[in-house]
């Protein structure tokens, strides 16, 4: 993430790794797929990042390949950048979430050409700091910035060392956090939870004793329905503003997120890399799946096969 890995999983591991997930894991990409690059055979790998939306937009992209196009299709949770290795070297086909990575895009996209755009995922993430909304409304001037180290206090943990806490997911996540502590000269620090799924837990329990919290956290999520939350404006975005990540001051942008295709998949991948690149649905359709995975404790194909019978006017677009 949104910025926001393990062996080649089939989709019954996945449900237990999507309670387990934050946006990183191990990387195992070195654990090719028998089925990545598979010379025109009706199978392919899907990367699955590590946060439970990313997987949600893999199980049912896997559901319907599979049910309606006959592929055999096999997937590996990478981490982001390794996962931008992986589909160049054809360890894995596609990537279907990604939250901007200039520098890998450059390198795969522009100048070795083995990695191909595939469009718009119609969804965009957003980053930011947040507090539960019960504290913003207590306390409504929380939401700007200049105001934090007021209630750098009322944020302190255990593990923040006498300061306000800023509770992150993984180090692995996109993620400016100590720089914008440092350069906003706030007393705070920041410190990681190591997953989504860690994250998550620890926001519902302060949420459950009404305990003010300041996390970074990010759009779409489906946990937004459970715990009301509010974003603290940090100083805006400009272009370039984070082009050196030592010196950023500005807040994290709108990414409209995007799928790639490694490029030989993208040429002979048929059906498959046709149905791929239409893949598309908004916030709400990654919520709905996510919510049934995370929350309701559906595998990832449940979760996909509900969501499937009940949107047929949407991913009927999306088949060849």
């Amino acid at each position: 993430m949104r910025l926001r890995t393990t062996l080649s999983v089939s989709v019954a591991a996945a449900s237990a790794l999507a309670l387990l997930t934050g946006c990183g894991a191990a990387d195992m990409t070195k654990q090719a797929s028998p089925f990545a690059n598979a010379g025109g055979a009706k199978s392919m790998t899907l990367s699955v990042q590590s946060w439970v939306g990313a997987q949600s937009n893999v199980a049912v992209a896997k559901y319907l390949l599979e049910h309606k196009l006959g592929y055999r299709v096999d997937t590996v949770q990478v981490d982001e950048i390794p996962a931008w290795d992986a589909l160049s070297q054809g360890r894995v086909d596609a990537l279907l979430e990604d939250w901007s990575h200039p520098e890998q895009e450059k390198r795969y996209v522009h100048d070795k050409k083995t990695v191909s755009y595939a469009g718009g995922l119609g969804v965009t993430g957003h980053i930011g700091w947040f507090v539960p909304t019960y504290f913003a409304k207590q306390h409504p001037d929380i939401t700007n910035w200049k105001n934090l180290n007021k209630y750098a206090s009322q944020f302190r943990t255990a593990e923040s060392g006498g300061k306000g806490q800023i509770m992150d997911g993984s180090p692995a996540y996109v993620t400016h956090d100590k720089a914008l502590v440092k350069n906003l000269k706030l007393n705070y620090q920041v410190v990681f939870a190591g997953s989504e799924a860690a994250q998550i837990t620890q926001i519902k329990q302060f949420a459950k004793e009404k305990k003010p919290f300041l996390s970074y956290w990010y759009t779409p999520q489906w946990l937004f329905k459970k715990v009301p939350m509010t974003e603290v404006k940090l100083p805006p975005y400009k272009e370039g503003c984070d082009t050196d990540p030592a010196k950023i001051t500005c807040a994290y942008p709108k990414t409209p997120l995007r799928k790639f295709l490694n490029a030989d998949f993208a040429r002979s991948g048929g059906q498959g890399a046709e149905f791929l690149k239409k893949f598309q649905w908004t916030t709400e359709d990654q919520n709905e799946v996510s919510l049934m995975i995370a929350e309701q404790k559906l595998s990832p194909e449940e979760a996909a096969k509900k969501w499937v019978d009940a949107h047929p006017e949407q991913w009927k677009r999306w088949l060849p």
